[in-house]
């Protein structure tokens, strides 16, 4: 195996994922409801294709946008749509246009669900088409529409197309399971993606503690010329975008710059799977493989229906423990807590995670800056989180514009790493919205 790679900062954080690397991605129950937001992407929210009384089919699209930055919705289940209104959206914290289904036992297939022919018969035009229908988005977390990403700027060049297998969150194994289990699917979708833009190499990047997804990913590329693996360090963020970049190409994205800027586009393992999916079925993002893991009886990874409830999902492992006092969307590091379970799985919901009280940290355990500078090593933006902090609680506002505050990509390692407990991210996201706002307003910076 090559010498692992891998980027200036970051850390090293518990990985805790034996709680489920070897548990083998299960179906999950189909819900008898799902919960459809309207907004699961960056971008315009849909409008609403279905109403009220409406007989729906899996597959079948229910939701969509006239607008450039936008994905389609579909429905995950067959069945009645009983409401189309505003429910509780697990990365928004609010109430969002929703399509609720009460799903029915035929699971009947939207005749729009046909094979879209082999790869060698579709043009890159084509892939972008059946991108575009399937609502596909980044499956990482980010919700990126991927038909956007998979039409840069005509001057772009892009020289490589990296394929994000990394999954560096802790806890989290549902992207581990997948290369594993599902190699040859992945590889498909990549090499579809690598054809739509032309790039002639594509990457397949994985941390070096998993060994078994290493093997399965290397045999899966071997059919496919111009692919090949990169095995990275295992350090926290190394999944971030700008970080796999660095690692691997050894090009850095500026400051205020997007991976097409150097040359480069990056995908997730489960948006070439969907993708993959798409090709070979017809059938649209309506399911993901989720982890469920942490304070429940029994964790594991499921592959879940859009629209199921995270309750559905815990109650399908067992339950919560009773130590249990937190749920997150997404892993411990960067992940959104969630004041309910009645909320619903979305495309971008890559883990639900459990926390007991040991493992929650909380404001009274905080004490001032003792101005260590370990944010600032740990920081893989080279920031220095501390003193980001210190300006915006003065609100001296242009120097944190002065000190890069945009270019952090609130991965949570400074606040790991902080000894005095402060929550930097929670003070750098404030700087964030705050120069955000002025340029909106046309303050002078």
């Amino acid at each position: 195996m090559a010498l692992a790679k891998s980027f200036s900062g970051g850390t090293h954080v518990p990985e805790m994922k034996h709680l489920s690397e070897k548990s083998p991605i299960a179906a999950g129950l189909r819900p008898k409801q799902v919960v459809i937001p309207l907004s699961q992407h960056t971008g315009a929210p849909c409008d609403p294709l279905a109403k009220v009384g409406d007989k729906v089919r899996l597959g079948q699209k229910i939701g969509d946008s006239q607008a450039y930055v936008s994905a389609p919705v579909h429905a995950s289940v067959s069945g009645k749509v009983t409401a189309v209104a505003p429910r509780l959206h697990p990365v928004q914290g609010r109430d969002v246009l929703s399509v609720v289904i009460e799903s029915d036992p035929e699971d009947e297939l939207d005749p729009s669900c046909t094979p879209k022919g082999d790869l060698d018969s579709l043009s890159p035009e084509d892939i972008k088409k059946i991108v575009r229908d399937a609502g596909l988005v980044g499956m990482g977390g980010a919700g990126f529409p991927l038909a956007v990403k998979l039409s840069p700027p005509k001057d772009a060049r892009i020289d490589y197309y990296l394929l994000n297998g990394s999954e560096c969150e802790p806890y989290l194994t549902a992207d581990h399971r997948l290369m594993v289990e599902q190699a040859d699917s992945i590889v498909f979708g990549f090499a579809a993606l690598v054809k739509s833009v032309a790039v002639k190499e594509g990457i397949v990047c994985i941390e070096d503690n998993k060994p078994d997804a290493i093997s399965a990913m290397e045999k899966a590329v071997g059919a496919y010329p111009g692919m090949k693996i990169a095995v990275l360090k295992t350090k926290y963020p190394q999944g971030a975008e700008k970080q796999i970049i660095k690692a691997v190409t050894g090009r850095e994205v500026p400051s205020g710059g997007l991976p097409f800027n150097v040359g480069c586009l990056v995908s997730n393992v489960g948006t070439a799977d969907a993708l993959a999916t798409a090709i070979r079925t017809g059938i649209p993002l309506v399911e993901r493989v989720v982890t469920v893991t942490g304070a429940v009886k029994q964790p594991g990874n499921l592959r879940l229906r859009i629209g199921t409830s995270f309750q559905d999902a815990i109650d399908q492992c067992g339950g919560l423990l009773p130590e249990a006092c937190k749920v997150i969307m997404g892993g411990p590091m960067m992940g959104i807590s969630q004041h309910t379970t009645a909320v619903p799985v979305i495309k971008g919901t890559s883990g639900i995670l459990a926390l007991d009280a040991g493992t929650t940290p909380t404001e009274e355990q905080s004490y001032p800056c003792i101005r260590c500078g370990r944010c600032a090593d740990s920081c893989p933006m080279g920031l220095q989180p501390f003193a980001l902090k210190a300006y915006t609680e003065a609100g001296w506002w242009p120097f944190t514009e002065r000190y890069h505050a945009l270019d952090c990509i609130e991965c949570g390692a400074c606040s790991y790493r902080c000894p005095a407990k402060i929550e930097l991210v929670q003070w750098i996201r404030l700087a964030k919205a705050e120069i955000q706002a002025r340029r909106r307003r046309g303050a002078s910076k």
